[in-house]
């Protein structure tokens, strides 16, 4: 599954090489942003807007409302991921690990 996280191009670092800083999430990031730019949108142009980012490229723009929107998913899948994990180390007693058969009742093997 490929996953953009949403940022905003604060900084163009280099024009020739399509290069600029992203802050997402409070944490600033360099990024690609060839992806984005094409003849009506130069790199200069990305400053200030809000994309999404993959693997260090700035795959495409969205507004500022939709980057909100999607990092707050985000931040759910990640407290959802947090307690399915919780859960699954939390066994009753008796309950085997994964990956173990459960005992026979009566001592049989």
């Amino acid at each position: 599954m490929c996953l953009g996280i949403p940022g905003q191009i604060v900084r163009i670092d280099d024009v020739e090489r399509k290069l600029g800083t992203a802050a997402i999430s409070g944490v600033q990031r360099s990024v690609n942003l060839a992806c984005i730019v094409d003849a009506e949108h130069t790199v200069e142009s990305c400053l200030g807007d809000w994309v999404l980012i993959h693997v260090g490229f700035a795959m495409s723009r969205i507004d500022e409302a939709e980057a909100r929107a999607t990092m707050q998913i985000l931040i759910e899948l990640g407290e959802a991921q947090s307690e399915l994990a919780a859960m699954r180390s939390e066994r009753p007693a008796g309950f085997p690990a994964e990956g173990r058969r459960p005992r026979a009742v009566g001592g049989e093997p």
